[in-house]
């Protein structure tokens, strides 16, 4: 009888009609494939099982959050080869029913359960969350879910961002991206103060402000009055630890409080930098109108966000199964043109967008690269499978963004008044070049 890597293998290319593009290495020690491709390891024969009950993205990542499956060799090279075969072929029902009226397929999938062993669905990884997607958005969900994602614990952020502790995509000098991530994200601040043209005594809100970092370098470098609204505890307590060590105080504000629950305006400027993908489609208008509401006449909202591509048929969209059951709860992503119709319906003038989309390609491989450095501590701060989840959903992250199956953009809109001087400079230059703001 074959081995079971020789065996697995022939039956994966037979179910995707295609060679199978990385090495195989099974439970009992097996390899097959070619030598010089990336390592699919096999540890047990739970991990069939979880692709079997869960055809697809899903069980693929619950395999790999368990430590079922794992990667020998260089991971974004598994994961790319993979995007195309197995990652992405998500079965829905309609389409695992007409797969099986194929004789071949059908014997693929016996062949399957049988090396699967006993058939019965493995529980899901303890790190996958589980509710029913119903009362989306509401403040009580939009909590637990801000919880589920932040609260990881502080030390294991520091880990991953680096002593600059931005948790958006930094902006990188062109050509070439050199320098230290603590100096992109640096230039990715200031960037984003300068489209806001901020100036001493203004008032700006920080709209999911995480650890402080924007707010904290508006006050410290551009001596403007900050409030930044988080529903993490957690970030909201490093946050104010930070601006107390900065001598801030006076200055900056964090508070835990809801988009919506801030009455307090107007502000001369708003930035949303990551924070929009939590608001989700049913709640994004009211948003939007919240922040024009709340800026002043004039004011400008710097809106930093990740976007997709769109759909010929928006109604098919749905959320991706990984990213919502193990790294961010009820997040949904929407196209640029989406986003920028809904500011415009809220009252806001549109007045520049700048992708930046290779930007969070390099950032992601760089937060990568820290995690993976310190792996061990990671592992002991937050568990083995909540390590995996972030190596898998930043690895595959920044292959989305590199193959521009996803991108970010920031968008400068301006609460333009009557009169219609939205104070903005003619389009006769870059954003930091010489001249007035």
């Amino acid at each position: 009888m074959a081995d079971a890597a020789s065996r697995l293998r022939g039956i994966l290319e037979q179910l995707l009609g295609a060679p199978f593009p990385v090495r195989v290495r099974t439970w009992d020690g097996s390899e097959a494939g070619p030598p010089e491709a990336p390592v699919l390891v096999v540890r047990n024969r739970r991990a069939l099982r979880r692709l079997l009950f869960k055809p697809g993205e899903l069980g693929l990542a619950r395999a790999w959050v368990a430590g079922d499956l794992t990667v020998e060799g260089d991971l974004y090279t598994a994961l790319d080869r993979l995007a195309g075969s197995i990652w992405e072929r998500d079965e829905d029902a309609r389409t695992l029913a007409q797969s099986l009226r194929d004789p071949e397929f059908r014997s693929a999938v016996r062949r399957l359960f049988a090396m699967a062993g006993p058939p019965l669905p493995p529980a899901p990884p303890p790190e996958e969350v589980r509710r029913p997607r119903r009362g989306l958005h509401t403040k009580g969900s939009d909590k637990r879910a801000i919880s589920h994602h932040y609260d990881v614990g502080n030390e294991f952020y520091e880990i991953v961002l680096g002593p600059s502790m931005v948790y958006s995509c930094a902006y990188w000098p062109a050509p070439p991206p050199e320098g230290t991530l603590e100096q992109a994200q640096h230039d990715k601040l200031d960037l984003v103060a300068r489209k806001l043209a901020l100036r001493p005594g203004q008032r700006l809100l920080d709209v999911g402000c995480g650890w402080g970092s924007m707010a904290i370098h508006a006050a410290r470098e551009h001596g403007v009055n900050v409030v930044g609204i988080t529903l993490s505890q957690e970030q909201a307590a490093y946050a104010r630890k930070r601006i107390a060590e900065e001598g801030l105080t006076d200055r900056v504000e964090i508070r835990v409080q809801d988009y919506r629950d801030v009455a307090d305006g107007p502000y001369d400027a708003i930035s949303s930098i990551g924070m929009a993908e939590h608001v989700g489609s049913e709640r994004y208008l009211e948003y939007t109108t919240v922040l024009h509401r709340l800026l002043k006449p004039g004011g400008r909202l710097l809106n930093h966000q990740i976007a997709r591509r769109p759909q010929r048929d928006e109604e098919s969209y749905r959320v991706d199964d990984f990213i919502d059951a193990y790294v961010f709860p009820d997040g949904e992503l929407a196209p640029l043109g989406t986003t920028v119709t809904l500011l415009e319906r809220a009252g806001f003038e549109v007045r520049d967008v700048e992708s930046i989309r290779e930007h969070y390609a390099l950032t992601l491989r760089r937060w990568v690269a820290n995690l993976e450095a310190d792996w061990a501590r990671a592992v002991a701060l937050t568990g083995p499978g909540r390590a995996r989840v972030w190596q898998l959903y930043m690895a595959a992250s920044a292959l989305a963004f590199e193959r521009n199956r996803i991108g970010v953009n920031q968008v400068v809109a301006v609460r333009t008044p009557e009169s219609g001087a939205s104070g903005m400079p003619l389009r006769a230059r870059v954003w930091g070049a010489p001249g007035p703001a």
